[in-house]
């Protein structure tokens, strides 16, 4: 029974016996379905047997059903979900006055866990699946940090080793987040770095360099596959990492239905595509069935634009071209963004899935300048309280935004927005915005089009 608006509480909460019980997969409803991995020598599709020296057995599974709706969640992950989940879905009141609109806006908050983001979801799911096989440990990327403090978590409570490459410009401008890191027992590496060949050969051919998420990527997986008893884990892109972020949006929409409230838009910002594709998930399902419609926007930055200014083809996910060959929106594997604050949302490429969805015309991409987010992000924070992750603030811009047009209108539209985590670690980025020495990086077509040369020839 749909409910009166004013008793709508400030945040909805779902009972624990309302948790998603299984990950919703949303390639099931695809018409289209994302393009196969390709094996970078023969142009193959990718079997399970030339994967499994790279990822987990089980993994490798979620990542090739295209077809099964719905993914059980091992009881032992659901006990480990219960420390956080489920997440609050908040109604932003403070933010709808401030900005005057009609619009409704509720973000659904993921940093209310100690790794302070989203990226536990999927970590401690990886982490799960690499200790049930009988592992060792796990290597991996960073980007901003909070993967890899995801991860780190995740290992030390099923006592797992985690090596970790953190992207070198994070790495100096998030000491804090490298130590948190450390605390939780996990090694962490500055990349691209001289302890692997690919690290060696990317600062030769770049000296200087502050890294990208490719190439910390690439220094992972060569450890991972170089050392017995060790896989290689990502935090975002892959099919797998979007299946099990899909509790997020399972969540938003119990929580959202529970008072019998229809969003119109939804908004996330995109990096890989982690936090947007779990998002949206089950209402890009219901789109997808045709049961409902709704308006799905992906933000990224204007200094990585990789749906707004990229190809839609196969390239590596990699910067030392050692990955499989994804079919996505990409800059080219060789694109090396600017040292720009939003550290989650540096990589060159984008989740396959996404991609697919957004070549057909089932959501939108917008890019949008760093130094307009982090007013958007500081605004936020002083009438909401939460200090919005850069990465994050994306998103919170769009959804200013798409507010102040319904104010134009009149129009009394919902928007739903993912604030994937805290930005309390990001402290060196919000300094530079306030002291006026944060410049909007974008790249030149020349710079674009240099990239794009060098994508994999494909017959």
């Amino acid at each position: 029974m749909t409910k009166k608006i004013n008793e709508i509480p400030y945040k909805i909460y779902l009972e624990e016996s309302e948790m998603p019980k299984a990950w919703y997969n949303v390639r099931s409803d695809m018409k289209t379905k994302p393009a196969p991995l390709l094996n970078p020598g023969t142009h193959e599709p990718m079997k399970p047997e030339e994967l499994s020296a790279v990822f987990c057995d089980e993994l490798i599974a979620q990542e090739l059903d295209n077809d099964t709706p719905y993914i059980p969640i091992p009881e032992e992950i659901l006990n480990f979900y219960k420390m956080y989940r489920p997440s609050p879905l908040v109604r932003a009141y403070c933010l709808e006055e401030k900005l005057d609109t009609p619009a409704k806006i509720y973000y659904k908050f993921e940093g209310n866990n100690t790794s302070g983001s989203h990226k536990l979801n999927s970590a401690i799911a990886q982490a799960y699946y690499a200790k049930k096989q009988g592992l060792k440990g796990v290597t991996t990327e960073t980007g901003a940090g909070q993967w890899g403090t995801a991860l780190s978590m995740a290992c030390a409570y099923l006592g797992l080793d985690c090596k970790v490459f953190m992207v070198k410009v994070s790495y100096e401008q998030k000491p804090f987040r490298r130590e948190v890191m450390r605390t939780y027992g996990a090694s962490v590496t500055p990349s691209p770095s001289m302890e692997t060949a690919i690290g060696r050969k990317i600062l030769a051919d770049h000296p200087g360099t502050t890294g990208s998420l490719g190439c910390a990527i690439s220094e992972a997986v060569e450890v991972a596959t170089s050392t017995e008893g060790y896989r290689y884990v990502l935090g975002s892109v892959l099919n797998q990492v979007l299946l099990h972020q899909s509790v997020i949006g399972l969540e938003t929409k119990a929580a959202l239905d529970k008072y019998g409230i229809k969003a119109d838009m939804i908004i996330g910002c995109a990096g890989g595509g982690s936090n947007l594709g779990g998002l949206i998930s089950p209402f890009m399902g219901e789109k997808l069935r045709g049961e409902a419609d709704y308006r799905i926007i992906a933000v990224e930055p204007r200094s990585c634009p990789s749906f707004t200014r990229g190809r839609f083809a196969y390239d590596f996910c990699d910067t030392g071209m050692v990955c499989p060959l994804a079919k996505m929106y990409t800059l080219g594997s060789n694109f090396i963004p600017a040292p720009n604050h939003a550290g989650g949302l540096r990589y060159h490429g984008m989740s396959p899935v996404l991609s697919q969805l957004y070549a057909d015309g089932l959501m939108e991409a917008v890019a949008v300048p760093q130094t307009e987010v982090f007013e958007a992000a500081e605004l936020f924070a002083r009438v909401e309280g939460i200090l919005p992750a850069p990465e994050s603030s994306h998103a919170i811009k769009v959804a200013i935004d798409e507010a102040l047009k319904c104010k134009e209108t009149g129009e009394e539209k919902t928007i739903v927005f993912g604030l994937t985590g805290t930005g309390y670690f990001d402290m060196v980025a919000y300094e530079k915005f306030h002291d006026g020495k944060m410049e909007n990086y974008i790249p030149t077509d020349e710079e674009l089009e240099e990239s794009f040369r060098l994508l994999p020839k494909m017959d």
